[in-house]
Formats: structure tokens, C-alpha cells, sequence
């Protein structure tokens, strides 16, 4: 049923105009709230409350939740329970959202009122809207939503996920009333225009012994500082720049720990296929050969602005531009379970180069010609295994990795093979 239906439908029942229901509908769907329970919002609007002859709800299972069900009830445990501002038809709100579960499996929520549930209750919750997010059903408890308490506890097989406890290796983007214990690595104070106008936030790296991982403190606490070691209760994950970055907020709890938190010094070694299907990882480490320097290699210019790649004096966003000189490297490494590039700075294109800029850049004008240093780069790494670390992102454009290591292994292939071997018929 087209939209312009559901509103004559609505605007018939209720006796009011037929644009300003269609309207509100729109400002409902718009903020992906599912169409029974914006059309529910829309009745009670107009006081007509929650009738209008749509079917009751069903129960269901987790597992058996489509995202065109509509509206059902569920018999569930909670999980965990995040809470967040966010600006919803031009007002400030906030909502509670987290993770439910039961025997078959776990579902993703959001609710736009405190209904009361802590992690670990069991509850009813009866009319929840379901939607579509990042591919998957999510259930959406709104005001014509109901939450009773279950004397008995919902037995699941995720109690070990109660509380959102989780190490940095495991945190995903979209991840919310999660706990971490961190040590803070880098810490940068800066001014960015906001919501609400200008606004200081602090972000840099924090890690633990799996893993790091960028963060946001969106409210700069004191606290947030280099050396210290927090739990944070309460944080939201979400993607930037490819990566999952830890987000601070108003309501994240900090606790400072006496004892310092272990961190790893190693990045986590992954074969390109498992680091590419992961989506991104701000710090990771994969061995491949190299199959080829990619063109844009060698010594480039930049917009003294953007610090995009100019071609031919041309920035794409900035036009005509007298571009700065660099150098990179952009190296496609396979290891036989996939393909990224790897991108290297100026500091490590110089190393592999063997010579600073200048030097390539007279040895350019000597040849008249610039890609002689990309050759004579490719004449160095071409067919050779290398060790990079990195943080990956992976787009539609493919999975690239900013170098921070590019080594040469000395690895013994045979010995590897074995272990390899080893591994497999074990």
C-alpha cells in the first residue's frame, strides 16, 4: 500500500486533513520508525488512539523475526542497555538501545522512552515495531509499546554477554552499551563545529591487551588522559575513516583503575581475507607479496588545502592549485586468500626508495621523466613478501591499508608451509 493510502486510510478514520497526516507520516519514516508505529503516533496525535483496525501483534522468537512483520511481542533477557542524545525531528532526545536475547538468538533494539529494564532482566515487551538496520531486523519499542517483568528468567545461551563487557578485538561499529577496560595511548584536545556550535572534544588511541582503537570523548573528561587506565561503562562504536572507534558520551560512565591495563605492543595477525571480510581494523597486521606498484606511486603532489592527489595541476575539489611535492607508495600484496593496497607515506617510500625526495626528485629531472622513481621501486619490492601494519578500511572502491610497518620478511616459506600444514591436520 502506497503511503498517500496509509494517510487517506488514517485521515479518513480520524476526520482530519489528508496532507497533514500524510506529513507527519513522512516525518515519522523518515527517521526510520517503522509505518504501524508512526501511524500509531499519527492516531494518537489526533486522539484517536491506538485503534484503526490493524492485526495484534504476534509472538514470535528471535530468530523468526523478518523485518516485514510489523509490530510483535517477545519473551526476551536483556543484554545490555546503552543510552544516547540524538536530534530527532529537530529536537533534542534520548534514547535507550542495546542487545535482547532468547533461546534462539539475539536482536538489536532501540527504545525511545526509559522503560525501566536493566541488563539481565527478563521482559515481555508487547507491540514492538520491527525495522530493517544494517541489514537485519531490529525491534523498535516505542510509546504504544508495552514492558512487563518475567518472574523467571528467559534462559539463553548469551548470559555470557550480559553487561556488554567486551575486549577491543571484538567490538564492532554499530555496538552500543558496551563495557571497556583501556589504557589511554594518545590523547589530542580539538575544537570541531558541533550541533550545538563549537564544541572541544578529545579523541586519540586506547588499547588493551587484544587490541587498539581511536575514541571520541564527545563531553572531555580530566580523567581522559595519556598513561590512565578507565573502565568505561556505556560506550557506542560506530564506523570513521573504515574503523570501529570507541565513543565517549554524557552518559558513559568512567571508573579510574588502580591497576594499569595490560596492552600489547603486537597488532593481530590476519590473513588478507579475514582482515577484509572484518570490514576494517584501525591496527592490523597481514603478510603478502607484492604484485604490483600501482600508478600514482612514486613522487606526486598534493593540495596545499585538502591534501588531495593533484593530476596535472588540478585538485578535484579545489581546482587549479600549486601542488605541494610527495612521494608514496601504493602496492597491491596478495597472500592467496585475497588482494588489498597498501599505502605508504613519505617516510616509508622514502626507506624502500633508498633516498630522500630531493634525491628522487633530481634523479627525475635527470631522466625527464618522474616515474622512473616508481620503477625503480617496483624493480625493489615487486615479487617479494612483505610484513605490513596498518589500519584497514574497506569500501566499494576495495580494502586499503595505511602502512605504518612495511617490512621485508625473512620468513622461511618452507617452514611456514609445515606449520601451516601442521595446523591443519591437527
Amino acid at each position: 500500500m502506497e503511503l498517500d493510502q496509509h494517510a487517506e486510510e488514517l485521515a479518513s478514520a480520524l476526520g482530519v486533513d489528508k496532507e497533514e497526516v500524510k506529513s507527519d507520516l513522512q516525518n515519522l519514516l523518515q527517521y526510520s520508525v517503522p509505518l504501524d508505529e508512526a501511524k500509531q503516533s499519527v492516531r494518537r496525535k489526533h486522539g484517536g488512539g491506538t485503534s484503526g483496525g490493524d492485526a495484534p501483534p504476534s509472538s514470535k522468537q528471535i530468530a523468526d523475526i523478518d523485518p516485514d512483520d510489523g509490530n510483535v511481542s517477545v519473551t526476551v533477557r536483556v543484554l545490555t542497555v546503552g543510552t544516547r542524545s540524538i536530534v530527532y525531528q529537530g529536537d533534542a532526545q534520548t534514547i535507550r538501545e542495546g542487545e535482547l536475547a532468547d533461546e534462539s538468538g539475539v536482536i538489536s533494539y532501540t527504545a525511545w522512552q526509559d522503560f525501566g529494564f536493566e541488563p539481565g532482566d527478563s521482559v515481555t515487551i508487547g507491540n514492538a515495531g520491527v525495522r530493517e538496520w544494517d541489514g537485519k531486523p531490529e525491534l523498535n519499542i516505542g510509546a504504544s509499546s508495552t514492558v512487563g517483568v518475567e518472574s523467571e528468567p528467559v534462559e539463553t545461551p548469551y548470559d555470557d554477554r550480559i553487561g556488554g563487557d567486551e575486549s577491543l578485538i571484538d567490538l564492532d561499529a554499530g555496538d552500543r552499551g558496551r563495557t571497556v577496560e583501556v589504557r589511554v595511548l594518545e590523547v589530542d584536545s580539538r575544537t570541531i563545529d558541533g550541533r550545538d556550535g563549537e564544541t572541544t572534544i578529545l579523541s586519540g588511541v586506547v588499547a588493551d591487551e587484544t587490541g587498539r582503537l581511536p575514541f571520541t570523548d564527545w563531553q572531555p573528561r580530566p580523567d581522559v588522559k595519556e598513561g590512565a587506565s578507565l573502565r568505561l561503562s556505556d560506550v557506542y562504536v560506530r564506523e570513521f575513516r573504515g574503523v570501529p572507534q570507541v565513543n565517549i558520551s554524557e552518559f558513559t560512565s568512567l571508573e579510574v583503575l588502580d591497576e594499569p591495563v595490560a596492552v600489547t605492543d603486537a597488532a593481530p595477525r590476519l590473513t588478507i581475507g579475514e582482515a577484509v571480510d572484518a570490514g576494517g581494523m584501525f591496527d592490523v597486521e597481514i603478510l603478502g607479496n607484492v604484485l604490483e606498484v600501482r600508478d600514482g606511486s612514486g613522487l606526486i603532489e598534493r593540495c596545499p588545502d585538502c591534501g588531495r592527489v593533484v593530476q596535472n595541476g588540478q585538485c578535484r575539489q579545489h581546482g587549479d592549485v600549486d601542488g605541494e611535492d610527495d612521494m608514496r607508495v601504493k602496492a597491491i600484496l596478495d597472500d592467496g586468500t585475497g588482494t588489498l593496497t597498501a599505502i605508504l607515506d613519505r617516510d616509508l617510500t622514502e626507506e624502500l626508495y633508498g633516498g630522500t625526495m630531493a634525491e628522487a626528485m633530481d634523479a627525475a629531472r635527470e631522466a625527464m621523466d618522474k616515474e622512473v622513481v616508481a620503477d625503480e621501486i617496483a624493480s625493489k619490492v615487486v615479487g617479494c613478501e612483505y610484513r605490513v601494519r596498518g589500519n584497514l578500511s574497506v569500501d566499494e572502491y576495495g580494502a586499503n591499508l595505511e602502512a605504518d610497518e612495511f617490512e621485508e620478511t625473512d620468513d622461511d616459506p618452507a617452514e611456514r608451509a609445515a606449520t601451516l600444514l601442521t595446523e591443519v591436520r591437527a
